[in-house]
C-alpha cells in the first residue's frame, strides 16, 4: 500500500437524520458550554452514561488491567485471535469520554479484526495535561510489548484525540528505540493543534457538532505546565519511518482538514497511506454504527486493512 485516496459516496437517509440531530440538539452543547474546570469535572458523566445506550456485543468480555497511574481494559469478542492486537486510544478532547462511551466502537472493530482490543483510560484533564494524557498512550504500548505481544501484531487506533495520541505514540516509540507497530489506524484525527490553518476551512463553521472554534482555549489548558517551543502536533514531526496508516473521516467536518494535512505530510516523508473519505458524514461517525449504516460499512474497512498488516496474526485468526 502507497497513497491511496478513496471517495465513498452516497448518504443514507439514516445518516442524513443523524446528522441533523447532532447539529440540532448536541453542538448547541458543546458550543456554549463553558470550559471551565467544573465543566470538564463534569464531563465524566457522558462516560457514565455511556453504557445505557452503547453495549459491546453479545459474547464479548471485558477484563479490566490496572497500570501505573491509570487503567484500561481486555476487550475480547468471542473467537478472535489474542496474538493479533488493537491498541485503541479513544477520542473525546482531552477531556470528555472514556472506555464506556467507546466500548461498543472498539468491540466492533476488535470482533471483525478478528482481534483482542486493549483500550486505554488515559488521564485527562482537568487533573493532567497533554504531556501526561501521551505519557499514558505510550506506556500502554510498552506495556503490551512487556507482556510479549509482538509490534508486528499491534495496530494502533484511535478517534479524534485518540488519533492524536495514536501518532504521537508510534512517533514516540520510534524516538526512544522502541519497535514500530504494525499500523495506525486514525478515524477523524486531530493532528494539529495550531488552530490558524483550519479558520479559513470551509467546513469549521457548518461541523455538525464539533464546536472548533473553543480548541483554542482547550490548547491553553492542555499545555498549561509545558515548556515553551513547538506545539506537540503529529503532523509537524519527522513521520519518516512510520508504519502505513488508514485515516478515515467525513466529508464535511472540520477535521477533515487535518485529515488531508497529515495525508499529504505523510505522503511527503514516503510513508504509506490511506485516506478515505464518507460523503456527509459526521465527526468519527463509525462510533455511531448503531444509528448510522455506513458507519458499519467502515468498521469494516478499518478491519481488512488490520487483517491486512499483520499477517502473521492473520493465519491463526478464529
Amino acid at each position: 500500500m502507497e497513497r491511496v485516496i478513496e471517495h465513498r459516496p452516497g448518504t443514507s437517509g439514516k445518516a442524513r437524520r443523524f446528522a441533523l440531530f447532532m447539529k440540532v440538539f448536541v453542538r448547541p452543547v458543546f458550543f456554549y458550554s463553558p470550559l471551565t474546570r467544573l465543566m470538564l469535572r463534569l464531563a465524566v458523566v457522558l462516560d457514565w452514561a455511556a453504557p445505557l445506550l452503547m453495549r459491546p456485543e453479545p459474547g464479548t468480555r471485558v477484563e479490566r488491567v490496572d497500570l501505573d497511574g491509570f487503567h484500561g481494559e481486555w476487550i475480547r469478542p468471542e473467537g478472535a485471535d489474542p496474538g493479533r492486537v488493537v491498541l485503541y486510544l479513544h477520542g473525546g478532547g482531552f477531556f470528555c469520554c472514556g472506555l464506556r462511551t467507546h466500548r461498543g466502537l472498539v468491540a466492533r472493530i476488535a470482533s471483525r479484526s478478528g482481534a483482542v482490543a486493549f483500550s486505554v483510560a488515559y488521564r485527562q484533564l482537568p487533573g493532567s495535561s497533554l504531556v501526561i494524557s501521551m505519557a499514558d498512550a505510550l506506556n500502554a504500548y510498552e506495556w503490551l510489548l512487556e507482556q510479549g505481544h509482538a509490534p508486528h501484531d499491534i495496530v494502533i487506533a484511535g478517534d479524534s484525540a485518540g488519533g492524536f495520541l495514536a501518532f504521537t505514540t508510534a512517533l514516540t516509540a520510534r524516538e526512544n528505540g522502541l519497535p514500530k507497530p504494525a499500523g495506525i489506524v486514525a478515524l477523524s484525527p486531530l493532528v494539529d493543534l495550531d488552530h490558524e490553518g483550519r479558520a479559513s476551512y470551509e467546513f469549521t463553521r457548518r461541523d455538525a457538532y464539533v464546536p472548533v472554534h473553543r480548541l483554542k482555549k482547550l490548547n491553553r489548558l492542555l499545555l498549561a505546565g509545558m515548556d515553551p517551543g513547538p506545539l506537540p502536533s503529529p503532523c509537524d514531526r519527522d513521520l519518516r519511518g512510520l508504519p502505513p496508516v488508514l485515516i478515515v473521516a467525513g466529508s464535511r467536518e472540520a477535521l477533515l482538514y487535518d485529515a488531508e494535512l497529515m495525508t499529504d505530510r505523510l505522503a511527503a516523508a514516503d510513508v504509506p497511506h490511506r485516506l478515505q473519505i464518507w460523503e456527509n458524514q459526521v465527526h468519527v461517525f463509525a462510533a455511531f454504527a448503531g444509528a448510522v449504516p455506513e458507519g458499519h460499512e467502515a468498521i469494516k474497512e478499518v478491519a481488512a486493512f488490520i487483517r491486512e498488516i499483520t499477517p502473521r496474526a492473520a493465519g491463526t485468526a478464529a
